[in-house]
């Protein structure tokens, strides 16, 4: 009976607690949404499982190491790439390899509604500062706003590596729910007749402009925001291997098996990484208020300049409103709230190419951004 009793304290009934078993409906709820919804399933999947894994009860301290926040555990070697900030360049990387940006090229004036979209950022951040956070903190907390998780993680990484687990899970969980946090918005910003605008087709792109931009645009970004050249870099390094036409193999790779493996380690690290016994705190809160008040704010930023570009347009080159939604960064995911909307009013109406302009200017804006708060904040 001492052996079986020994064993039982060990084992998961004799640790767990209210915060465990939260946790892990927290990690359920994101599966089903993923499965159920079809809501992000490729990140919430692997995030969800994450949760699981990192909230079955054991006795810590004890050597066991199995914890993600145990020294010589195999999580905490994994989680690594996430605390270190490995993981996210890899994933933009993988990014540029996939993103075209002739909708961006065809109209520059979209690159815009990107920036504006970033005004969530600034306005979490100083929400933040007055919430008692430190400069550090409220700048991670920030870039929450530009719905991208992987800058997120970046950023966190460097000024508030105590709350990358927090700030990571709220920046994926608003990226998974785009389809609900959005609409909302938009349709209160917007008038049915601003709804029903139709946008003239994008021009066509040469070859040379696309090999030409993520060269310049590559060039231009690090100068500006040298503090987010990890991810810059690799962006517009994947954008080359894709446009060059010459290196079809690695595009291929950094795109597909690079890409899907990097989400998967990064995923359920992250979802681990809400250990319950560390990661249910009063600052997790805050950080899940703050960071849907960043995602709304950016949303009705995009939306609201739009409005405004329009007052200096002409009629027939008008913007769609609704398209300035798209300036966050979840690509491609906001671009086709912002198409699906437009159709619920005219179905014939195809904003998906227009919204792709600002929404992939917002990848690279909220990479900025946070190259901007590493210098100022680090």
């Amino acid at each position: 009976m001492e052996g079986f009793f020994h064993f039982l304290s060990y084992s998961g009934f004799a640790n767990v607690t209210i915060g465990h078993m939260v946790m892990i409906a927290a990690g359920l709820f994101f599966i089903y949404i993923a499965i159920k919804k079809d809501y992000e399933p490729l990140l919430l999947v692997p995030i969800g499982f994450g949760i699981l894994l990192g909230n079955i009860p054991f006795m810590e301290n004890v050597g066991l190491q199995i914890g993600i926040y145990e020294q010589g555990s195999v999580l905490n070697y994994l989680y690594y790439g996430v605390v270190k900030g490995i993981y996210p360049p890899l994933i933009f990387l993988g990014i540029g390899a996939m993103t075209d940006f002739s909708a961006m090229l065809s109209n520059p004036k979209l690159v815009l509604l990107g920036a504006a979209a970033q005004v969530g950022i600034f306005l979490t951040l100083l929400g933040a500062l007055a919430l008692g956070f430190s400069p550090e903190e409220a700048g991670a907390i920030g870039i929450i706003g530009g719905a991208d998780g992987p800058t997120a993680i970046f950023i966190a990484s460097k000024l508030a590596p105590h709350l990358i687990g927090a700030i990571a899970i709220a920046a994926y969980s608003y990226m998974g729910l785009v389809p609900i946090i959005q609409p909302p918005i938009m349709k209160l910003l917007t008038t049915k007749k601003e709804r029903l605008i139709r946008m003239k087709p994008p021009r066509a792109v040469s070859k040379k402009e696309k090999i030409m931009f993520p060269i310049v645009g590559f060039i231009a970004t690090g100068f500006i925001s040298p503090g987010a050249l990890p991810l810059l870099g690799m962006l517009f390094f994947g954008n080359v291997l894709k446009e060059s036409g010459v290196t079809k193999r690695l595009m291929e790779t950094a795109r597909n098996p690079l890409i899907d493996i990097v989400t998967i380690l990064l995923g359920v690290t992250v979802g681990a990484s809400t250990q319950a016994t560390t990661f249910l705190t009063p600052q997790s809160v805050l950080i899940f208020v703050l960071g849907a008040a960043s995602f709304a704010v950016a949303t009705a930023g995009g939306v609201l300049f739009a409005k405004f570009m329009n007052l200096f347009l002409k009629e027939g080159n008008k913007i769609n409103p609704l398209i300035g939604a798209a300036g966050v960064s979840a690509v491609p995911d906001s671009a086709r709230v912002a198409h699906n909307i437009g159709q619920m009013f005219d179905k014939d109406n195809y904003l998906l190419m227009h919204a792709m302009g600002p929404n992939v200017s917002g990848v690279i804006g909220s990479a900025v951004a946070a190259g901007i708060l590493i210098s100022f904040l680090l």
